[in-house]
């Protein structure tokens, strides 16, 4: 086991050092390209005193490339670690585009304007020549050529700007794109995971059950000779019970169900274990919506937080009260669970089989980034909110 745990400790780490990797190289060659492609060479011929000279000049935005590959680093990593994230969370299309895009250029422009105001070209100065007779430059020689040479720059600062453009949008495309990709390969592990688990859960179970037809069929004497004995509490009991059996062999293997067969189960869970206390031991206030309407969720969601409040919060001989309730609004399904808490009692530990870590995982794994779980203890009361997202 703790080679298993050791060897895929060992893959995940590789492939992170691997995905490390491949970034550092990414922006090198971003930033070998960025000043490629915004380096260029301008030609010059210069006559003085019937002497002519000719060459080239180098022009590149060198020093400022490190200032534009800062930007693109922040926008390829601000897209996808928090914009892409928060813009999702938006249900108007349109108003994602627009973040997104404004973000876009925001950065842009302020590279488009830094490089623009820093890499104004300075004057043309022609190089020197062998020693002559000294000839002086006319002031409108001298202008001719600096507004050649100027006007040159100005072209190459120009044509380097959209080049720059072409390389800030292919990063966005970049990012959106790798941003999708992980999204699907974390969506996909988690599904993954979530078969492995149910699968676990399954094989568990059909190690411990018992025969589903000779369970059925007990009960169903059991419901017959309780009714022949008018012993009417007792037969709603069983037949409770049946129907809480047959909810968790078939329809609780399911990816979701009706909102209401989640609500009638919780009620007869509800009713069974109050059977077990005197009336003046527990009070329970379990509100639901009547009609919950075509409303699905996950099965057996609820039931762990109310046996818990059953199990941890209900002392035999004191006076208890657990409050129950689903609220369905605003496209939130939210589930509370309000019950007596006693000092002395430990609350959903790991051997009580329900464990926290385990209802947190499960929710982790069917509502990635659409719930939100809340346990608080104060004032003598254990408080549990959940809330869900509905699609």
């Amino acid at each position: 086991m703790q080679d298993s745990i050791f060897e895929l400790m060992t893959r995940i780490k590789k492939r992170q050092l691997a995905e490390i990797v491949i970034h550092i190289l990414f922006w090198i060659a971003v930033f070998y390209t960025i000043n490629s492609l915004s380096t260029s060479a301008v030609k010059f011929k210069v006559s003085n005193n019937g002497m002519t000279m000719e060459g080239e000049e180098l022009h590149t935005l060198l020093p400022f490339s490190f200032f534009t590959l800062g930007l693109l680093l922040l926008l390829f990593y601000g897209n996808i670690f928090w914009l892409f994230k928060k813009v999702l969370s938006f249900r108007n299309g349109f108003k994602r585009f627009a973040i997104a895009g404004g973000w876009f250029i925001l950065l842009f422009c302020l590279n488009d304007v830094v490089v623009k105001f820093f890499a104004e070209p300075n004057h043309f100065h022609p190089p020197a020549f062998p020693p002559s007779p000294p000839v002086v430059l006319s002031k409108s020689q001298h202008h001719l050529q600096i507004t050649q040479r100027v006007g040159f720059s100005l072209d190459v600062l120009n044509r380097s700007q959209v080049i720059l453009f072409l390389i800030f949008l292919s990063v966005m495309g970049i990012s959106i794109a790798y941003f999708f990709l992980k999204e699907w390969a974390k969506a996909d592990q988690s599904r993954s995971e979530l078969q492995a688990n149910q699968l676990s859960t399954e094989i568990k179970f059909l190690k411990s059950q018992i025969n589903p037809h000779f369970l059925f069929n007990t009960l169903n004497n059991l419901f017959s000779m309780a009714q022949a004995k008018g012993n009417d509490e007792l037969a709603d009991g069983i037949s409770k019970l049946s129907d809480m059996m047959r909810y968790m062999l078939y329809d609780s293997n399911a990816e979701s169900v009706p909102l209401a067969k989640e609500i009638a189960y919780l009620a007869d869970c509800i009713t069974l274990n109050k059977l077990r206390y005197a009336d003046d031991e527990v009070n329970v206030i379990f509100d639901h919506p009547a009609q919950p309407g075509n409303i699905l969720v996950a099965p057996m969601l609820f039931i762990p937080f109310v046996e818990n409040a059953f199990k941890h919060g209900v002392a035999i001989g004191q006076s208890s009260g657990i409050d129950i309730k689903i609220i369905i609004a605003n496209r939130q399904l939210i589930f509370t669970c309000i019950n007596t808490s006693y000092s002395n009692i430990k609350k959903m530990e790991e051997k009580s089989g329900i464990g926290l870590g385990n209802v947190k995982r499960r929710l982790e794994l069917l509502y990635p980034d659409k719930h939100l779980l809340q346990i608080n203890e104060d004032n003598n009361q254990y408080f549990v909110r959940l809330e869900i997202d509905l699609e």
